[in-house]
């Protein structure tokens, strides 16, 4: 029988540390668990920090069994594990926005919940980041259902960084925007198999935007705005990652990292009602034009 789980407080977590992992989460016990297990496994990156926000209808998703075990593998091997509820819900971005206040880490993982990290994926994208010096890295997330649906039309949009990366305004229609025809079902997996990697190696690639494990600089981060945006966009949003990494891109630079150790775990979307792209709003208003 599971004892009550120490949900930890946020003046015991919030300390300056390499990295903290923040994970959104609602209804989803069975995919929290599964997102926990593969950070519990993770090596290289000593002492991470990870914060869970629930939003779920009922009980929160972090005290289901499975996930709560979770919990306490990691604090078992070191790393301060920070559960709270964020309610009542204002939106994806608030939600995020809240996250990233309860961190001072250098660096943060802005993780969705339904997403696996093989092991070794942390401490290649704390070496690629570190070595780019640019905004953000991140892996798109690999859908394996598709690992036979092979779309060769797509692999085009793979280009490599040479050096590090510079600062990017990628907007709609452009030809840097459909980068992102890269990252759907398993065509960067499919891609990176084609490069024939050797053994620990990795490269940096041209990205539009990229959903589920971004890694950010958190003063680039803090520096672009965050998701402080959130008070202009409603409640029923979608597509808060996409307008915080446009405006990383625009001044700080980002990347793309291959091989990716992330794996989607195609569980149904808990956001249903997407009454807006958020990223449209916030591009509506920083490219608007300004008064004389």
């Amino acid at each position: 029988m599971n004892r009550p789980l120490d949900l930890g407080t946020a003046a015991r977590f919030r300390r300056e540390r390499q990295l903290d992992v923040l994970i959104p989460t609602c209804n989803r016990p069975a995919e929290l668990a599964v997102t926990l297990s593969g950070l519990a496994a993770q090596e290289g990156v000593p002492g991470f920090g990870v914060v869970v926000s629930d939003q779920s209808d009922d009980l929160p998703a972090y005290a289901h069994p499975a996930a709560a075990t979770m919990v306490r593998a990691l604090r078992h091997r070191g790393h301060p594990v920070l559960l709270t509820r964020r309610l009542p819900r204002r939106g994806l971005a608030e939600h995020r926005a809240y996250l990233l206040d309860l961190s001072a880490a250098r660096y943060v993982l802005c993780l969705d919940d339904d997403v696996w990290l093989e092991p070794g994926t942390l401490r290649r994208l704390v070496t690629a980041i570190g070595e780019l010096g640019c905004g953000f890295v991140g892996n798109a997330v690999h859908g394996l259902s598709y690992v036979d649906d092979v779309r060769p039309e797509t692999h085009g949009h793979y280009e490599e960084w040479v050096g590090r990366p510079v600062p990017e305004r990628v907007r709609p229609g452009t030809r840097e925007w459909h980068r992102s025809a890269i990252h759907p079902a398993a065509n960067l997996l499919h891609v990176t198999e084609k490069l024939r990697l050797p053994p620990g190696a990795w490269r940096a690639y041209k990205v539009s935007w990229i959903g589920g494990c971004v890694l950010y600089d958190r003063a680039a981060l803090v520096d672009s705005g965050g998701f402080d945006f959130w008070r202009r966009v409603q409640v029923n949003h979608q597509g808060e990652d996409v307008a915080a990494q446009l405006a990383v891109l625009e001044r700080h630079g980002g990347a793309g990292v291959l091989p990716s150790g992330a794996y989607h775990l195609e569980s149904p979307t808990t956001v249903t009602d997407r009454g807006v792209e958020a990223w449209e709003v916030v591009l509506a208003e920083s490219d608007a034009p300004q008064p004389a």
